[in-house]
């Protein structure tokens, strides 16, 4: 039949598994970082697949890792400096092979109590890192920082109109509006209409002169809106922008959250990991007022996709938000004081995201994190200098390992990138900042780049101003 092998054969595979992974491993600084992009090729090579008769297993594997090997940015490569998808920890990935094998079950608390029981020791163990009262904690595991954003809006329409679940939008007695950074992540867009609230209600602040929201305008916003009849309900702060790893003012923010007794959420799903390491927890400061935190462990902690958390110091509001009884799903642990997953997120049947978080930081420590934060800060300092001196001015401010810059001798960003990418040496990438402004990015994203690799990006960089 195909769908099992016999224990001889699968030793032989998973011997072959460790050869592929570990060849992968050890070589992939030697690869080119970015790929070529053929997409007739790789259909071509696809093409041989027509799935009416089986492929020998060890074939199957050899194929799958050398199609990876040549068509894929190399996330995992030192001078990949992209979206801050890192090397994965070596714990992670044994976390989900261990996963895959045992299959665990995350709807229901009495199919698999002790993952389960895992996440929810690791939701306290963040919210206790971002200040929360423990007692108060409360959070799920997500596919990643879009779904915990979307579950926070959720949230915040639950707790602002608590008919919200059974009448939904036409049940509002206003039109419901919410409120990000001009710099927020593009998520907050898609979730407003998966919502059913619509792009409309998302409102952009403006942002000063370092990309930061302005309290002063997200103020006037929301009194704007309270005159024409609308009913704000959630602000955002980021910590941490994708673009230019910018951290918006969260102590002012969450003033005017106060003043005006709206929900106040921290996308902090890069930016987070800040809280780990002295030299930039300042960047986090009164992260502790927010009523939810969105982070993704996936991004600086290194583990491997995806792995988002969301997190809030409100106990009932998940059950609130996500609760929706059924007569067929397990009740054996229905006297005991758990929560069953399914009723406390948006996911029903999902895998075991938790371990390999649990797994890399139990090896890890909360030490070795701090230790891989501040390496990679100081490897961003280093590369902003190291841009500097070779006429690359920096347009960005952050103390978080993030660069955008330009050619000071006027080259055109996109043409420079697409030459980096061609040579394979690095991969970086173009953003626009300010609506109109064109620049080059890189970000520190890899707990293995050192300073040599630093000096690589940049003279690639060199190389390709033509």
């Amino acid at each position: 039949m195909g769908l099992d092998l016999d224990a001889e054969r699968r030793a032989q595979l998973w011997r072959q598994v460790e050869s592929l992974v570990e060849g992968y491993a050890a070589g992939v600084a030697e690869l080119p970082a970015s790929p070529r992009l053929d997409a007739g090729e790789i259909r071509a090579r696809l093409s041989a697949f027509r799935f009416d008769a089986p492929v020998e297993a060890g074939e199957a594997l050899e194929f799958a890792a050398r199609q990876l090997t040549e068509f894929q940015v190399h996330t995992s490569h030192p001078l990949y400096y992209g979206l801050f998808n890192p090397k994965p920890t070596a714990m992670g990935v044994f976390a989900d092979a261990l996963v895959a094998g045992f299959n665990p079950q995350m709807a229901a608390w009495s199919h698999s109590p002790f993952a389960c029981e895992v996440e929810e020791h690791l939701v306290r163990a963040f919210g206790e890192r971002f200040g929360y009262e423990a007692e108060s904690t409360d959070g799920t595991f997500c596919s990643g920082g879009a779904e915990a954003n979307h579950t926070a809006l959720l949230a915040a329409l639950t707790s602002e109109f608590p008919y919200f679940g059974e009448r939904g939008v036409r049940g509002l007695a206003a039109q419901p509006v919410f409120y990000v950074s001009a710099e927020a992540h593009h998520s907050f867009h898609k979730a407003a209409r998966l919502c059913g609230i619509g792009g409309g209600a998302l409102r952009a602040v403006p942002v000063d002169d370092g990309l930061r929201m302005r309290a002063d305008a997200l103020a006037a916003m929301i009194e704007e809106d309270r005159r024409a009849g609308l009913a704000p309900f959630l602000i955002v702060a980021t910590q941490g922008t994708t673009n230019a790893g910018v951290c918006d003012p969260i102590p002012e923010v969450a003033e005017v959250a106060r003043a005006e007794r709206v929900w106040l959420h921290v996308d902090a799903a890069w930016g987070g990991a800040a809280v780990l390491a002295p030299s930039v927890r300042h960047v986090a400061e009164g992260i502790a007022g927010a009523d939810s935190i969105t982070f993704d462990a996936h991004k600086w902690m290194s583990v491997p996709m995806g792995a988002g958390l969301y997190l809030t110091r409100h106990r009932s509001i998940l059950s609130r938000t996500f609760s929706t009884p059924t007569a067929y799903m397990p009740k054996e642990a229905a006297g005991l004081e758990v929560t069953d997953p399914h009723l406390h997120s948006m996911q029903w049947s999902r895998r075991f995201i938790g371990l390999k978080v649990f797994l890399s930081l139990a090896v890890a420590g909360w030490s070795g994190y701090e230790e891989t934060v501040e390496h990679m800060v100081r490897m961003g300092a280093r590369l902003k200098e190291e841009l500097g001196r070779s006429r690359w001015r920096v347009v960005n401010e952050t103390p978080l390992p993030v660069a955008c810059f330009v050619d000071e001798d006027g080259g055109d960003a996109q043409e420079i990138v697409n030459r980096v990418l061609a040579s394979g040496r690095a991969w970086c990438s173009t953003t626009v900042l300010r609506g109109t402004e064109r620049v080059m990015r890189a970000c520190v994203t890899n707990y293995a780049t050192c300073e040599e690799d630093v000096v690589a990006l940049v003279e690639a960089l060199n190389a390709a101003r033509g």
